[in-house]
């Protein structure tokens, strides 16, 4: 999950109640002092500070410091404040994210809190709680909440289009000739001229309005909201194994037929180009107007509910030639830097932060889906209390639909390789057979 939001810094007083261990295995009953917090979320800063406060009315000793940064600037802040020794003590840490920490031994390993602090594991939604244990056999971060893609549509541009929200509900697609998914993007895209996409004399070079939108490019490596659910429903898997896989796959004949599948779709006029998302909000697009489906985060859902004007709907992802809908599953955690100069402290906050004390005020927000099951309904419940039903995103992970995000060492530099590789395919300077030379290039990483 990501989000791009400016800069915004908040101090909090905070405190637990619960007693027991730092992070090395000594009593943390007796932590004072201030602990720096850093999250990417804006849309979530009002819950956390809650929780902050909550969590201050326990311990008046603690003292949290949150930091909000935007998802582009918060990775390089951090990065660079682990190597000059002034990273926070706790941050919100990314699946794809951790395992390079871990490499640089920039991580403080919980399972001594967790033991001596008995931590329940089993409260979170099923395979949260194993994301963050490394190769080592050791935890490195306590579960925060989980996502999952949909389809986000403009209702006035579907009943436009005689298109019924049942018939969205049930798309398909298959990379010969997009099926039913494809013939309703293609009817959705309309020109300046307001001739349909699937209609003669459609002019692909001047459409108004997209019938797909694109997410600021080709989606690297990863493609999480751009790509991910069309080549999750072909069976293809990122890796070997996830996690701690050591073999890519980009060079499969099923992700290479669904990327040159999904590659036409700009080229027939039917998504954005890959050179007009630079600078571009696919969300901002959206509420303006300009595409009529969105593949989508539910991290998303209280931005695309806001647009004035725009009714929007919610649908799945399309099914696959597998027979099956696809969503990637994605999991947050908090983490501890392991130069925190107060560990103790340090514990009890990321201690909190996985609790139902705090998923609770979370889930009531309705801003995303806590990992803890019960603040999960809390947060289904708070969504419908805003009129928004979010069964395309949970139905994923009741039906068993859901992948992980590639979990594996040497991501930045995976990313590295990608994300020209896949601009160059999805932009038509290269073909879609090029990835085999850029996913050897990746597995000489692991080499």
């Amino acid at each position: 999950m990501k989000k791009t939001i400016g800069v915004l810094s908040a101090v909090a007083a905070v405190a637990l109640s619960l007693t027991g261990c730092g992070a090395d295995g000594g009593s943390s009953a007796d932590a004072k002092g201030d602990i720096s917090y850093w999250l990417w979320d804006s849309n979530q800063l009002p819950a956390y500070q809650q929780c902050a406060n909550d969590f201050h009315a326990a311990n008046p000793d603690l003292t949290v410091k949150i930091t909000q940064r935007g998802w582009d600037d918060y990775w390089g802040t951090l990065t660079n404040a682990m190597v000059a020794g002034t990273a926070p003590d706790v941050f919100t840490d990314h699946v794809s994210k951790y395992p390079d920490f871990i490499a640089k031994n920039q991580l403080l390993p919980l399972d001594d809190a967790v033991k001596q602090d008995n931590v329940d594991l089993s409260v979170y939604n099923k395979g949260l709680a194993d994301l963050w244990v490394g190769q080592d056999g050791k935890r490195y971060g306590l579960p925060k909440d989980w996502d999952t893609i949909a389809m986000f549509y403009n209702k006035k541009l579907t009943d436009a289009a005689g298109i019924p929200a049942d018939q969205l509900q049930k798309l398909a697609w298959n990379p010969t000739d997009g099926g039913t998914f494809e013939k309703a993007i293609a009817h959705l895209t309309v020109d300046k001229k307001g001739v349909r996409g699937d209609q003669p004399g459609f002019d692909k070079n001047n459409v108004a309005v997209y019938g797909l939108g694109l997410d600021g490019g080709s989606g690297s490596g990863v493609g999480q909201t751009q790509w991910s659910m069309f080549t999750g429903g072909t069976g293809w898997n990122f890796t070997d194994k996830n996690p701690w896989g050591t073999h890519y796959n980009y060079d499969d004949p099923k992700f290479q037929d669904t990327i040159k599948w999904w590659s036409s779709l700009a080229q027939k006029g039917y998504m954005p180009k890959l050179e007009t998302t630079v600078g571009a909000n696919m969300a901002d697009n959206f509420g303006a107007g300009k595409a009529a489906i969105n593949t989508q985060g539910s991290w998303m859902i209280n931005q695309y509910a806001s647009y004035k004007g725009i009714n929007v709907g919610l649908a799945p992802t399309p099914t696959g030639p597998d027979g099956k809908r696809a969503s990637m599953f994605n999991g947050l955690a908090d983490s501890i830097w392991a130069g925190t100069k107060n560990q103790a402290g340090a514990t009890k906050w990321v201690e909190y932060l996985a609790s139902a004390k705090c998923q609770d005020i979370v889930g009531k927000k309705g801003v995303v889906f806590p990992a803890i099951k019960s603040s999960d309904t809390l947060a289904v419940n708070a969504f419908k209390a805003k009129g928004i039903d979010v069964t395309p995103f949970t139905k994923q992970v009741a039906d068993g639909t859901t992948f992980l995000f590639p979990i594996t060492e040497n991501a930045a530099k995976i990313d590295g390789i990608m994300k020209p590789a896949m601009d160059a395919v999805l932009s038509g300077k290269s073909p879609v057979g090029s990835l085999t030379d850029a996913n050897n290039q990746v597995n000489d990483l692991f080499n």
